[in-house]
């Protein structure tokens, strides 16, 4: 088993930013992907960036440039850094790594943008 434990959620105005962050613990292999993916009220859950134990990393249209993910493999820990905040990314954020083909969840945390 694998815990997801999420931080940094909160209010913030338009072109603020914001830092998450998600501590993963439990049994975890070294080569694994971790994630942040989002939802927004109404809509579906949508990838925001990911990034493998490696370091090769994946992001979203929508965030390419304002957003950098990494992580801190000694720690278990993922990182997203979000900066040119707009009112269209507010939505819970939720953490994930996919280890050993299992893939777990964070509970999720709140980013709201206001305009």
């Amino acid at each position: 088993q694998v815990q997801l434990v999420e931080s940094g959620g909160g209010l913030v105005q338009a072109g603020g930013s914001l830092r998450l962050s998600c501590a993963a613990s439990g049994s975890i292999f070294g080569l694994n992907v971790m994630g942040w993916y989002r939802q927004a009220s109404g809509k579906q859950r949508e990838l925001v960036a990911s990034i493998s134990s490696g370091g090769n990393t994946n992001y979203a249209d929508s965030v390419k440039g304002r957003f950098t993910i990494s992580r801190d493999n000694a720690k278990n820990t993922v990182y997203l850094q979000m900066n040119s905040l707009k009112p269209e990314d507010t939505a819970v954020y939720y953490c994930n790594i996919l280890n050993r083909g299992y893939l777990f969840w964070g509970q999720g945390t709140q980013v709201t943008v206001s305009s």
